[in-house]
């Protein structure tokens, strides 16, 4: 093949490739239009609306049809995350309070026990006869105190001897005190009510005193303990909502409350000890769950658009802000993008309206229409009633 073929080959493919290009890509028609290349070809050195069509095409100006979205306010959330130890609202050990054999185990593991309800039964027969002595010896000290008092009237019997069996009485009733308390330590009661955990005690078994039967806890509520940066301490504050999620498997975020706020910040982390308490509905929830806590606090009020509202270009982010027909550039730096709005710092106010569809051809001062006019207009009107 001749080098003439070759060369007219390769215009022909650079003439096909630059005009798909014009076709199909908008964004080209200003880049031609800069370097002069309609110029050079005759044609109009700018895209336009078509004739009776509406869309963009060559050969005439006019303004383009764009879509607008209003610009509304919003304050701009700090977020804080931490993970968090959950522990019972109460968690007690039961213990044994004296020594004995387990006659009788009234519990099973996992079961809710109410308080006072009886869990252990000791061997008791001790107890019980030296309550039964103890009952004895309190009515044979009644008897004699009320026979010397009656010989005592008849001056038979001295004040000294009325005196120590007055004293005698008392000693048996304090004995009968003494033996009842015996008896109630062989009975292992519940000091709360809570679901009782695993119980390893059997008939038969022999307690010292202190010894764990078991461990009661009351999860109706749980209390997470987590810390959080100093520099959101002045926004700290008992009944504030927190988010949390059980990172135990459990994917329902659940509310919580701030309940406590420590008094010192630890000089190594720099970091505060707060709790909040969440509501154990379901009773999904146990005690040393590792939770992820999630607190949001206020900030400043910024202008908030559609995510779709913020080009980029050399030099920085901007926005196509719409006045009288017109569009112009204004720089923004984005502050916070939430799921379907970009939180901005800029030239903005509350009911401006801004081009998110229809930017390949703006250039600052072109002449827009807006597509959907009465939405723009639905929307701005909430705008203006919140200022």
């Amino acid at each position: 093949m001749s080098l003439f073929k070759q060369t007219l080959l390769s215009l022909v493919a650079l003439a096909v490739a630059l005009a798909v290009w014009i076709v199909f890509v908008p964004s080209a028609q200003p880049v031609l239009d800069r370097l002069g290349v309609y110029r050079l070809l005759g044609m109009e050195p700018a895209a336009q609306a078509a004739q009776g069509a509406g869309g963009p095409a060559f050969g005439g100006g006019g303004p383009s049809k764009v879509v607008l979205d209003t610009v509304t306010e919003q304050v701009l959330s700090q977020r804080v995350s931490a993970i968090g130890d959950g522990r019972a609202l109460r968690s007690v050990s039961v213990r044994a309070e004296r020594t004995g054999s387990v006659r009788a185990v009234e519990v099973t593991s996992g079961q809710y026990v109410d308080a006072g309800a009886v869990m252990i039964r000791l061997e008791d027969r001790a107890e019980v006869i030296a309550l039964e002595r103890a009952r004895l010896m309190l009515a044979d000290a009644e008897d004699e105190l009320r026979r010397l008092t009656q010989l005592g009237d008849s001056g038979a019997v001295t004040a000294v001897r009325i005196r120590e069996a007055e004293l005698a009485m008392q000693n048996a009733r304090l004995a009968i005190r003494q033996a009842e308390v015996d008896l109630e330590q062989t009975v292992v009661t519940a000091p709360i009510s809570g679901w009782l955990g695993l119980v390893e005690v059997e008939v038969g078994d022999r307690l010292s005193a202190q010894d764990i039967v078991g461990v009661l806890t009351d999860r109706s509520q749980i209390t997470i303990d987590f810390r959080v940066p100093e520099r959101v301490i002045s926004g700290l504050e008992p009944g504030m909502p927190v988010e949390l999620r059980s990172m135990s498997g459990v994917p329902v975020p659940l509310a919580g409350t701030l309940t406590a706020v420590d008094n010192i910040v630890d000089r190594a982390s720099r970091t505060l000890r707060v709790q909040a308490v969440v509501e154990n509905t379901g009773d999904s929830l146990r005690e040393g769950m590792a939770f992820e806590v999630t607190m949001e606090f206020p900030g400043e009020t910024y202008p908030s658009v559609d995510a779709l509202a913020v080009q980029w270009s050399s030099q920085g982010s901007f926005v196509w802000l719409a006045r009288e027909g017109k569009v112009q550039r204004v720089p923004v730096v984005i502050r916070q993008r939430n799921p379907d709005r970009v939180l901005v710092e800029g030239d903005l106010t509350a009911g401006d309206a801004v081009v998110i569809e229809g930017v390949q051809t703006l250039r600052p001062g072109s002449e827009v229409v807006p597509a959907n006019e009465a939405a723009v207009a639905r929307d701005a009107a909430p705008s203006a009633a919140q200022l």
